[in-house]
């Protein structure tokens, strides 16, 4: 009796901790995000990727050009890594209402889909990785919380077929 009720337990335990955070949570968090406000103009980003074990493997800085017209964005990212390569990312981001917004860019499987509340926003997409030359599909998880009308925080969990790979960490910062 007293192992079942120990396994029941686990069990039970275990699926509270697989329950998700919901982006209304934060619907009452100051500042407000505006996803047009805050990305319009040029933005600095700081960032690294962790591996599952918390390991950095990779730093990096991103300067983006960002403007709107109307409820469509567009968020040209530059990324310098910390071995001297770069990319390019260009987002077009569509806002669909207050809450809901979606986004392209060439290396998105797809189309990422977001929810704003309050201060957060979350974001999800798959996103085609090239490593050692292949090309892996790898889910991202984004939130993103607004800190002040210049500082936004972005952490996003990396996953394939539910398994974490790791993490990414950015900081952006608004030029005055």
């Amino acid at each position: 009796m007293k192992k079942r009720l120990a396994s029941a337990l686990a069990l039970v335990f275990g699926l509270l901790g697989c329950a998700e955070v919901e982006v209304a949570n934060y619907a009452s968090e100051k500042p407000e995000l505006d996803l047009a406000r805050y990305f319009n103009g040029t933005l600095d980003a700081d960032g690294m990727f962790q591996d599952r074990s918390g390991k950095v493997v990779k730093r990096f800085h991103v300067v983006i050009a960002a403007s709107w017209q109307g409820d469509t964005g567009t968020l040209d990212e530059r990324f310098t890594y910390s071995d001297g390569s770069t990319q390019r990312r260009v987002w077009t981001v569509t806002r669909h209402d207050a809450h809901r917004y979606s986004g392209r860019a060439d290396d998105v499987v797809g189309e990422a889909v977001g929810e704003a509340r309050g201060n957060a926003l979350r974001w999800k997409y798959a996103m085609a990785l090239p490593v050692d030359g292949k090309v892996y599909e790898v889910d991202f998880d984004d939130w993103m919380f607004l800190m002040d009308d210049r500082v936004m925080l972005n952490r996003s969990v990396m996953s394939k077929f539910g398994f974490r790979l790791g993490e990414v960490t950015l900081s952006f910062r608004r030029r005055e």
